[in-house]
């Protein structure tokens, strides 16, 4: 891009507690590109702090927002709904796409 590196997409979720709940403004972050890995640059004793004091969001009571909220699955198994899982028919191979 113009502006330097992006990183598109990054899981476990931060609003699920992933590593990337606990960055904070001024953190040292190291993008290994070759190695595919983001590292945050803080001590083990200060993670430990702030995965202490960490809360999850809040989480809605009813609606859409309340069913994407508790079922819709993260990128790595497809961000779909938990409960459709085996509900769409035959599979399809992915040389057929």
């Amino acid at each position: 891009t113009a502006f330097g590196t992006v990183v598109l997409h990054v899981s476990p979720e931060a609003a699920l507690g992933g590593p990337l709940a606990f960055v904070q403004s001024g953190d040292e972050v190291e993008l290994d590109v070759e190695n595919r890995q983001l590292n945050m640059k803080v001590s083990e004793e200060e993670l430990q702090t702030r995965q202490g004091m960490w809360e999850p969001p809040y989480s809605p009571k009813s609606g859409y927002a309340h069913l994407f909220y508790n079922h819709v699955e993260g990128p790595e198994l497809g961000a779909d709904f938990d409960f459709l899982k085996g509900c769409r028919g035959a599979a399809i191979p992915k040389d057929s796409h």
